[in-house]
């Protein structure tokens, strides 16, 4: 079959998770973002999507990219398609438009103008005749993307978004959506507890969405059986044939499934909720599969169903008022999950921190989550039966007591951590610090750079040994160091992620190692950062640059800055908390642009004035012609990746850099430029119109100290500063 290069949008913050069920139903060339997920696939990958997918929004196929400098550009590309193979006369149809950081169009609707008056020309010079638009219920919806200057022209396959499922007909105003409810449900891991027979619980049921989602996902059952849906019957291209196997095929998955749901239970406190839920259950075909009842949580005890997965989405209110009134509530969720429901998970979405912690449980972890306009968090807990918290206290009293002798080499590489703690754990806690590096290849034998994170969780990167020693004495090591960190530090393994750090080249630099998708909150000086331990080499922030970020802090307030390479944004908001003006920040991958605006949106830093953009910051310094105060330049050692416009080699390319960024400063402004390519030697004969100052001493935090070359860094200006 021909592959298609399509892209479906997710409830944010699930992008990972939806690539997951993404290259589940058959997708290739994954492509993640907070919101969304571009990959490639077949026709039949696209039904099973539009037939399968739980977390999905909307589907979308490409069919043109394209440079739009001009609407023009928009009105002449979307001209090159051959609509007549798409669409006929008698096919309503509607034009979308979305625009990000784009210069091409001033206002959706202009832009969706030019690509219907390119439809409609096609046709009339073809046919004479023109199709009609129908802005409400069109038989094919197309959408034109303007993100920076590119343009991309998609038809819309979902029709309507994949969230309505049809069995919803009433609900009250903090309702989650659909896609949002099964999302939470499969990272709260109820797949897999549902599989083993578990039991479900919703607390708050409201009009029932978590217990249908529930019931669909422990079933097997499509959630196009309960929409309806035909699919894509508008678009000329729709296979039936293939469409209609597909649906028969989850047919049978569905009949299977049903026998197997284990219980699944919904209560509420109100009335008008519980009626709700029971007509929303009883149109979803699920009646005498999910049980809804009136319930207060306040009045109920020992529940006798098998341990499973309570997930709830409580009231959390909007008013100061209203929140207080809330804790008495919330401090009644912590109670009884610890009374009465013991041997379960839970999993509590809450829009507000205060009231997540009246629950008073410590959580496993904890995902940031949008409900709307809502910011939320899931916190998810592990409510301990008697016999296992029992059985817990035993494991470390007799870890305490009775830890097994670590093998000479794994004693040896304890001893130097403990000497590295005695030092650094003082400090830390001294400058209130909570994130830094405990270990840095101190040993040879034992190459591997090791950094704490909140006490909690522990990062761990070996380095490549050389050709010439024995893979099985390199295995030897790093298990001994394992062995050793876990023993001094008291850890459980799975709060320990080691990685392999190689030379990166190019596209494979920031490589993907997995699409687990967790994001942890950390704090740095006050200020919130989300780490990935999971999915790439790098967590999403370089402790070694902790100093670096506060010089920068520091110089920001009242001025305009400019964070190029900018990777997860760190040193923007770092900038905006100094009390930048504005802040703009410039990287090549999407990945990352969108990362970036999550670190500055958990900061509180959101508006007009803060700019991300996605484009090479080569092709971007160019073309750009504003001024900034401050600069902070921190490009890779060498990167061929994708989309760039030109390969950058820092140590080639630095004179360049360093001369563009300078034009693009103020009168007074500053360059902080940085690289961590320790072989690198500033061409300072080439910049003799510069004062560069060498800054790297005062950068190098104390827990980086033993390595001198982990980065460099320069304070640049103009030598005749006051022009």
């Amino acid at each position: 079959m021909d592959k298609h290069r399509f892209f479906a949008n997710c409830p944010k913050n699930m992008g990972e998770l939806s690539a997951i069920e993404i290259e589940g139903l058959g997708g290739t060339d994954i492509k993640t973002a907070p919101a969304g997920v571009s990959f490639s696939g077949s026709l039949e990958t696209a039904y099973r999507m539009l037939i399968w997918s739980r977390i999905s929004g909307r589907l979308f196929m490409e069919f043109s990219n394209f440079e739009a400098d001009s609407p023009d550009d928009i009105y002449n590309n979307t001209g090159k398609i051959d609509w007549q193979l798409e669409m006929g006369l008698d096919t309503t149809f509607s034009i979308s438009c979305d625009l990000i950081n784009s210069t091409t169009a001033n206002h959706p609707n202009f832009a969706s103008q030019r690509v219907k008056d390119a439809i409609v020309d096609q046709f009339r010079d073809r046919t004479g005749s023109r199709p009609s638009v129908d802005a409400g219920d069109p038989d094919l919806r197309i959408h034109i993307l303007l993100k920076q200057n590119t343009g991309t022209i998609s038809i819309e396959l979902s029709g309507n978004s994949l969230h309505k499922r049809g069995y919803r007909s009433t609900g009250g105003p903090a309702t989650l959506k659909e896609n949002l409810a099964a999302a939470l449900l499969i990272r709260s891991g109820w797949k897999e507890i549902a599989a083993d027979g578990g039991s479900f619980l919703d607390l708050f049921c409201g009009s029932g969405t978590l217990p249908i989602e529930a019931a669909l996902i422990a079933g097997d059952i499509a959630p196009v059986l309960i929409s309806g849906s035909h699919g894509p019957v508008g678009w000329h291209k729709h296979d039936k044939i293939l469409w209609d196997s597909l649906i028969k095929e989850a047919e049978e998955r569905k009949e299977r499934g049903k026998a197997k749901i284990p219980s699944i239970v919904g209560w509420d406190n109100n009335k008008g909720a519980v009626s709700a839920a029971i007509a929303n259950v009883e149109k979803a075909g699920l009646t005498h599969i999910v049980h809804i009842e009136k319930r207060d949580i306040a009045r109920f005890g020992e529940y006798n169903a098998k341990p499973g997965l309570i997930l709830s989405n409580p009231p959390y209110g909007e008013r100061m008022g209203e929140i207080e009134e809330l804790f008495p509530l919330y401090q009644t969720i912590g109670k009884r999950l610890t009374m009465d429901f013991k041997g379960w998970k839970a999993a509590i979405l809450s829009g507000n921190n205060q009231l997540s912690r009246a629950i008073g449980l410590k959580p496993d972890k904890v995902n940031r989550v949008l409900n709307g306009k809502i910011e939320c968090t899931l916190a998810a807990y592990s409510i301990y039966s008697d016999k296992e918290r029992s059985r817990i206290k035993e494991e470390v009293i007799s870890k305490n007591k009775e830890k097994k002798p670590l093998s000479p080499g794994a004693e040896m590489f304890a001893n130097r951590l403990k000497k590295n703690l005695k030092r650094v754990n003082k400090w830390a806690r001294e400058k209130d610090i909570s994130c830094y590096r405990i270990y840095d290849a101190d040993m040879p034998e034992y190459s591997a750079a090791i950094d704490f994170y909140e006490g909690k969780w522990i990062n761990v990167q070996e380095y490549a040994a050389p050709k010439e020693i024995e893979v099985e004495k390199t295995k030897k090591h790093l298990q001994e160091l394992l062995d050793g960190l876990i023993y001094t530090l008291d850890l459980h393994k799975k709060q320990v992620y080691v990685k392999t750090r190689r030379h990166q080249y190019g596209p494979n630099q920031y490589e993907i190692i997995s699409r687990k998708g967790e994001k942890q909150e950390i704090y740095e000086n006050g200020k919130k950062f989300l780490v990935n331990f999971s999915d790439y080499l790098d967590t999403g922030i370089f402790l070694d640059h902790r100093t670096t970020r506060e010089i920068i802090g520091d110089l920001s307030k009242n001025g305009d800055f400019l964070n190029l390479f900018a990777y997860t944004g760190t040193a923007s908001v770092y900038a905006a908390a100094g009390g930048a003006i504005s802040t703009t920040s410039i990287d090549n991958s999407n990945t990352y642009t969108d990362w970036a605006k999550e670190n500055m949106e958990i900061n509180g830093f959101t508006g007009d004035n803060h700019r991300f953009i996605r484009e090479d910051c080569f092709k971007w310094l160019n073309t750009d012609k504003s001024r900034y105060n401050l600069i902070f330049l921190d490009p890779p050692t060498f990167s061929n990746s994708k989309g760039a416009e030109r390969t950058l080699d820092i140590q080639k390319d630095h004179v360049e850099l360093i001369k563009k960024c300078v034009n693009r400063l103020k009168p007074k402004g500053i360059l902080i430029f940085s690289t961590n390519f320790r072989k690198f030697k500033i061409d300072i004969e080439s910049l003799t119109d510069l004062q560069i100052n060498d800054i790297t001493e005062e950068t190098i935090p104390v827990d980086f100290e033993r390595n001198k070359k982990i980065h460099y860094c320069w304070n640049i200006k103009r030598k005749n500063n006051g022009r």
